[in-house]
């Protein structure tokens, strides 16, 4: 209903590695001002990796269009990640080739003084 109303959706799954959640992990831990971020429950679902790894394939592939595919982004770099998205949603722009709106009036004949 989205693109059918000219919606541009660009859907983003950024996939961390086990390894790297597992440093994400530790740093928080031993980092004083990320500590804010950590909870001992994190812990607990981590031990359901593959589940959710499961879980997130099978809703990726059911939810995934030729007008609206998901873009599975390796995220365990953040610049990596960044440019992907970066330049996923600059594409998705050029492809609307947007113009500047054309004045009102000709203003080549003004002057300012």
């Amino acid at each position: 209903m989205l693109v059918t109303n000219s919606v541009v959706l660009l859907k983003f799954f950024l996939h961390i590695s086990k390894e790297e959640q597992a440093e994400r992990f530790r740093a928080r831990l031993e980092e004083p001002h990320k500590r804010w971020k950590f909870a001992s429950s994190d812990l607990e679902t981590r031990g359901y990796w593959d589940d959710y790894m499961r879980a997130y394939e099978d809703a990726i592939n059911a939810t995934s269009h030729k007008v609206a595919p998901w873009h599975v982004v390796p995220a365990d770099r953040k610049w990596y990640r960044d440019y992907v998205v970066g330049k996923t949603v600059v594409a998705a722009m050029e492809r609307l080739k947007m113009n500047w709106p054309k004045p009102k009036e000709d203003l080549s004949k003004i002057k300012i003084v």
